[in-house]
């Protein structure tokens, strides 16, 4: 599957703290590079606030996906996957916690919505999201109260949860290199192409927070 010690599948595997595993390389460019895979690969790492500084908690850094027809699991995505995880942690209510999500598809809008109750249950925990790219579909949560939203408004109702999104710029993509990736101390050397597709995802997504209307 392109990495070692990994699978997000099932409450059980979802919620299962890994020891600092490692995505293969090819793995990593294919999801986070200029192609549009199919998967969801998120790459997460939790710090609390220690007086006015983040500090790194040990153990919980590592990176999953989403659960697809490629697994022996029921279809789940990867934001899902990982608030199984979160949740399994039992995060000390009484310490303030930050949680950086590196992800390869920003979140659609249900994922965005189940983002927002999570925030909304956890007042001591607070959510970063740097996506690789954009997520398009609109077919949105609804129910028998509200009428369906789109994946704009997903992402704007993440941004008024307090959640912080934005769009992986090299810097991001050099420490999810370092970080999470086995590359054999190979340097990382974006495209052109992708350096490019950075800038045109940045104003795509400064543009839909900005909208506040439908």
């Amino acid at each position: 599957m392109g990495t070692r010690g990994l699978s997000c599948g099932g409450s059980v595997s979802c919620a299962r703290t890994l020891l600092r595993p490692q995505m293969d390389a090819i793995t990593f460019k294919d999801n986070f590079g200029i192609t549009w895979p199919n998967e969801t690969y998120l790459c997460y790492e939790v710090e609390v606030r220690v007086g006015d500084a983040w500090a790194p908690v040990e153990g919980l850094q590592g990176f999953l996906r989403n659960q697809g027809a490629n697994t022996h699991w029921e279809p789940r995505h990867a934001e899902l996957c990982f608030l199984d995880r979160v949740r399994s942690w039992h995060l000390d209510e009484g310490k303030q916690y930050r949680l950086t999500c590196y992800i390869s598809w920003s979140p659609c809008p249900d994922c965005a919505q189940k983002l927002v109750e999570f925030l909304g249950e956890n007042s001591h925990v607070r959510l970063r999201i740097f996506a690789a790219r954009i997520y398009k579909k609109s077919d949105g949560y609804k129910n028998i109260y509200t009428k369906p939203y789109t994946y704009e408004d997903g992402l704007r109702k993440l941004r008024d949860a307090g959640a912080q999104l934005a769009i992986m710029t090299r810097n991001e993509l050099q420490h999810c290199w370092d970080t999470f990736v086995d590359n054999r101390g190979q340097p990382f050397e974006p495209e052109i192409e992708l350096l490019e597709s950075i800038g045109a995802q940045c104003k795509k997504l400064e543009n839909i927070l900005r909208n506040q209307g439908n």
